[in-house]
């Protein structure tokens, strides 16, 4: 009797054992997915408007694939948390302003932005990429703090 309830015991700590350690390793796939994602997405955002900012200036064109943009901002969206989803959506309506102020109705060729016009264009997505990075953190690792200013681009 003795030895059945001890392998029995024995029998429901594997079990449970496992059963934790799955849900450990599935939020630890869950949180890699989230930052690859998310670093995609900051990544192509810096990526263009750095190149947008040099075609002004060098008064030349340019080319990006906005097609990867959106893909980075559908994936980033699909693995979020409902909070940061939320922000990544306002992110990608700022963008899509700061787009049509900087690439679709202005041509760097031929009616190129100066450098301060470049700037204010760039406020309003430079303030949501904070709300979005913060909101990130916060879901990450729980930082209430946050950062009070854009990191690049």
């Amino acid at each position: 009797m003795t030895t059945a309830a001890g392998a029995l015991s024995a029998s429901a700590g594997v079990l449970v054992g496992g059963v934790v350690t799955r849900r450990a390793q599935d939020r630890q796939w869950s949180r890699d997915q989230q930052l690859a994602a998310y670093q995609e997405l900051l990544g192509h955002y810096a990526k263009f408007t750095m190149e947008l900012r040099r075609a002004h200036g060098d008064r030349r064109g340019w080319d990006y694939d906005r097609g990867e943009w959106s893909a980075a901002l559908m994936r980033a969206s699909l693995i979020a948390p409902a909070e940061v989803a939320a922000e990544i959506d306002e992110f990608g309506h700022a963008v899509d302003t700061f787009l049509d102020q900087v690439a679709r109705t202005r041509n760097p060729l031929t009616n190129p932005l100066h450098p301060d016009e470049f700037e204010q264009a760039r406020q309003a997505p430079a303030g949501a990429q904070v709300q979005l990075v913060n909101a990130i953190r916060r879901s990450l690792s729980g930082d209430r703090r946050g950062i009070p200013f854009a990191i690049g681009g």
